[in-house]
């Protein structure tokens, strides 16, 4: 995970993947601003390219073994890639990260990876619109097939999914999403695991099981250590965190990410050497902003939770089930800063809610320094049948809240003004 053992995740997010000396001693890392690199000699470039095609047990790989990393071609690869993909391993715990050019990317280029016709795909329910598009629109027309679970925490719930997938086909992916977009709902990922181990035995094939840790990212939460195979996270949010950059990362074992790059190449998925040194920056204030979020949305959340006109809110440090406590405490380092409220009402009041605000803005995405909100019925889960939202508690009087990174006063100021209008 990293070349200096024992560092605590918020020194990693300053100093790790970069080395100054290798940037004539620039404090910050420069931007490799090329679309090619050029060789040193012919049988260098030969030598490259076995060791990039072929792998580390060539000739080429081993003459190549005693000089600085080399590159080909940006699509392939790039110095400023590599920075980034090293700093969001050693913070993800992986062996190895392969971050692309979205979100979106990082989840259609794993999945197309490793499923293939006639499997099916088990995933919990709720899950990002455009991760529910793709596996229920787009897969079933390549012969694959979605089963989803409602309940993370329940072992009948899970095997449900598992067995009925089972029934039409090998499973080839495990899609967790925890916490859930927007319910915020959890799943047990340690028992998705050991249940994912007896399937292997029954199909003969291990499920990739794969988290989305968007909601709460590396600082929060860490999938790998809970038995996920792949951590994929959208950079976009709380990593990059100032609503002007569009990333995708995805940690896990050398093997699989191996694999995820030879599709990203093909895909032509990679991230831009701009981008990259842009997160890679925007890593280094990750602890104090999700400090800063997480401290706001514990108060707007209590503020809202205690309002006669809000039904609900979904808030993780709400939660008083033993067993969804229990399974924070084991499974996360925080609550994040990302809920659903549900007023007393339906879509008309929530619009005239939103039209209302004047500090918070109507918008979608999450995890940027301004606090964002945003009527998922009607915008992120919109292309998600009704049926299907309603069965997963998104329903025309619920609204995901961004909390950011403004004075809190500011934030329920606003709020209590909107709420007038309901």
């Amino acid at each position: 995970m990293s070349d200096k053992p024992g560092l605590h995740l918020e020194t990693l997010a300053i100093s790790h993947g970069y080395d100054p000396q290798s940037g004539q001693g620039a404090a910050k890392p420069p931007i490799y601003a090329t679309s090619t690199f050029v060789y040193r000699s012919a049988q260098q470039a030969k030598d490259i390219h076995e060791a990039y095609f072929d792998g580390p047990d060539t000739d080429g790989a081993r003459r190549m073994a005693s000089e600085p990393q080399a590159y080909i071609y940006g699509r392939l690869g790039h110095p400023n890639l590599t920075m980034v993909e090293a700093r969001l391993c050693a913070l993800d715990g992986g062996e190895d990260s392969a971050v692309f050019n979205s979100g979106m990317s990082a989840i259609t280029v794993t999945l197309m990876t490793f499923v293939r016709p006639g499997d099916t795909i088990v995933h919990s329910r709720p899950i990002y619109g455009g991760t529910d598009n793709f596996l229920h629109n787009v897969l079933p027309e390549f012969g694959v097939s979605p089963f989803g679970f409602d309940d993370g925490l329940s072992e009948a719930s899970i095997q449900d999914a598992l067995d009925r997938a089972t029934a039409n086909g090998p499973v080839g992916v495990i899609w967790l999403e925890s916490p859930a977009n927007p319910t915020a709902a959890i799943v047990d990922i340690a028992l998705v695991s050991r249940l994912s181990r007896a399937l292997e035995i029954k199909q003969g094939r291990k499920p990739v099981i794969v988290v989305d840790n968007t909601f709460l990212g590396p600082l929060l939460q860490s999938p790998l250590a809970e038995g996920a195979d792949l951590c994929m996270t959208s950079l976009t949010k709380y990593c990059a965190g100032h609503s002007d950059l569009l990333a995708g990362g995805v940690s896990g074992p050398a093997d699989l990410i191996a694999r995820i790059k030879t599709m990203r190449t093909l895909k032509g998925a990679h991230l831009d050497a701009q981008t990259a040194w842009l997160l890679l920056r925007s890593f280094e204030t990750l602890p104090l902003r999700t400090e800063r979020a997480c401290s706001n949305a514990l108060k707007i959340a209590s503020y809202l939770r205690d309002h006669p006109k809000v039904a609900g809110v979904t808030y993780l440090g709400f939660r008083s089930d033993p067993a969804a406590v229990a399974l924070m405490a084991r499974q996360s380092r925080g609550t994040g800063s990302t809920f659903s409220v549900r007023l007393k009402g339906g879509e008309a009041e929530c619009f005239r809610f939103l039209d209302r605000l004047q500090v918070m803005r109507l918008a979608v995405s999450l995890g940027g320094t301004e606090t964002l909100i945003c009527h998922s019925a009607t915008t992120t889960h919109y292309n998600v049948s009704k049926a299907s939202r309603e069965a997963a508690g998104i329903t025309d009087a619920s609204m995901r809240l961004s909390v950011g990174l403004e004075h809190p006063d500011d934030l329920i100021a606003d709020l209590e003004q909107a709420l007038e209008a309901v």
